[in-house]
């Protein structure tokens, strides 16, 4: 974050234009990296908006529609007028062509995945870009002829890949330089934001921080917050930036569902109670939530009634604080582009975290979100400069509904207690050997299946529990984890021999898709 106090860090960074990619998020990351701010709008954003901003750059993204369809989602052309540099993106070339003039048409074959990208000419997009190298392609339609003015820059055996308007300052990529299957694609984007936009170098976390904590003063005074914490990532990072800020004016609410993971209760009460002296109101509810789940075997149900539940015993606290003025939530840029995005419809709606779901309507509460600028590998980053146990902060993810998603079919006491050793059985093994920051998501499921087992000579009739671990980017696509057969082989020893009650172990070899990394 740059120092001038009269300075934005949103101010000289790069715009990226939202017509419904799946890879927005990875453009605005992978400029992030460099240390420039980026903002993603959707694409009818009022041209006036997209330059309110004074940015140095714009990214057209990618889309799944066609520029040729009657709906198709277009721009106002104004935008290549402005001398602000642009960059297309796939969907943003085809756009650009268009409506400048030059011709796009469905081709005779797509090319989806792979390919390789013949650089026709040197050029500053493409500096430090050797003749051939890979890129990820995604599209159908394809440009044939270019607008007056421009020059191709590369192709590849099936379509024009990378063109230039350098008096307009236009530029695209029929490829996607975002995704990390582009073998120079960051070496592409720098280029563009960088040498070509020469955008501001104003972005980073021990700024934000200084600048939320002043941010978040001068905005509560003397009003006191509350903060349902989960002791998951985003809570916990806004619980304690909030804290840096304001102290004991913020009260977080704690709730026991009875549904977290072994020991969670006692971890989060000595991790931010005792070590930050954090002012946490521990609410023990598990007999709450296991009576209301009674009988309860439908997935949606079951998180129905935990989120309801959750929301009334948190109303229930918060009434016993006096004075509150605001609630803070641990909302992440990615629920911002979720509630606004091209693919949906613009919406000015805020998607609420998962554990207090419809809390601001109804306690009339002012939000405070400190990390709704940030995407979720930099609100971690943020968590270690805050001085949170990297151990804590870099924790897989937890569902909300916690294991009441991960006890298939109808939830006991018996149950949760048996998936919680399991479970962390698992993990334990899983930092034991070095493989936990190898993996991106594992757990234990619990199945609703009993199968027969001989232990000790003796017949058993006994649970079945399936061990999950995936690897992904992105969470939207993941592969099956490929843990070592003897790793496997002890973790299925140790959960059979130590938790009473299970008699087989599983390996999920799923991929999403076609499967989903939760269960339920």
């Amino acid at each position: 974050m740059s120092n001038n106090k009269n300075q934005s860090y949103k101010t000289g960074g790069i715009v990226i234009i939202d017509f419904g990619s799946q890879y927005n998020q990875l453009i605005a990351r992978r400029i992030r990296e460099l240390g420039v701010y980026a903002e993603i709008v959707p694409y009818n954003t009022p041209i006036e908006d997209v330059l309110s901003t004074r940015p140095k750059g714009i990214i057209l993204s990618g889309g799944p529609s066609s520029v040729n369809d009657k709906n198709a989602h277009l721009i106002d052309k104004k935008i290549y007028e402005t001398k602000i540099p642009v960059l297309g993106i796939c969907y943003g070339m085809q756009l650009t062509t268009h409506l400048l003039g030059g011709k796009v048409v469905q081709g005779k074959i797509g090319e989806y995945g792979r390919s390789e990208f013949y650089k026709e000419t040197d050029h500053i997009l493409l500096k430090n870009i050797p003749e051939k190298s890979t890129v990820w392609m995604s599209h159908y339609d394809e440009v044939t002829q270019l607008p007056q003015g421009f020059k191709k820059l590369g192709s590849t055996k099936i379509c024009i890949a990378a063109i230039a308007n350098d008096e307009k300052k236009i530029y695209a990529t029929q490829f996607h330089p975002e995704v990390a299957h582009t073998e120079f694609g960051t070496q592409i984007i720098k280029n563009f934001v960088i040498d070509i936009c020469k955008a501001d170098k104003n972005w980073n976390l021990s700024g934000y921080i200084e600048n939320e904590i002043k941010k978040i003063k001068e905005i509560v005074g003397n009003q006191k917050v509350i903060l349902g914490l989960s002791g998951g990532v985003d809570s916990s990072v806004t619980a304690m930036l909030i804290h840096q800020a304001i102290g004991d004016q913020q009260t977080c609410i704690f709730v026991d569902t009875g549904l977290l993971r072994k020991n969670e209760v006692e971890t989060v009460m000595k991790t931010y109670a005792e070590n930050y002296q954090m002012n946490i109101k521990k609410v023990d509810a598990s007999e709450e939530f296991i009576n209301a789940l009674k009988g309860v075997k439908e997935p949606e149900e079951k998180r129905k009634i935990i989120g309801k539940k959750f929301i009334e015993v948190f109303n229930r606290e918060a009434a016993k604080i006096s004075d509150v003025g605001f609630l803070a939530q641990g909302t992440i840029y990615p629920d911002i582009i979720e509630s606004k995005s091209a693919k949906g419809g613009p919406s000015a709606t805020i998607k609420s975290h998962h554990n207090v779901g419809g809390l601001p309507e109804k306690m009339h509460l002012k939000l405070l979100e400190p990390l709704k600028e940030l995407f979720k590998d930099e609100v971690r980053k943020l968590g270690v400069e805050l001085g949170i146990p990297k151990k804590m902060i870099m924790r897989h993810p937890f569902p909300g509904p916690g294991l009441g998603i991960r006890i298939l079919g109808e939830i006991s006491k018996e149950k949760i207690k048996i998936l919680q050793e399991a479970d962390a059985i698992f993990i334990d093994e899983l930092y034991k050997n070095n493989l936990y920051d190898q993996v991106n998501q594992a757990f234990v499921v619990l199945l609703p299946v009993k199968s027969v087992g001989v232990m000790g000579d003796e017949r058993t009739y006994e649970y079945t529990v399936v061990i999950r671990s995936v690897n992904t980017t992105d969470f939207m696509t993941a592969t099956w984890s490929r843990l070592p057969y003897h790793f496997l082989d002890w973790v299925s020893t140790r959960i059979i021999n130590e938790v009473k009650g299970i008699n087989r172990v599983v390996y999920d070899i799923s991929s999403k898709p076609p499967a989903t990394i939760e269960w339920e």
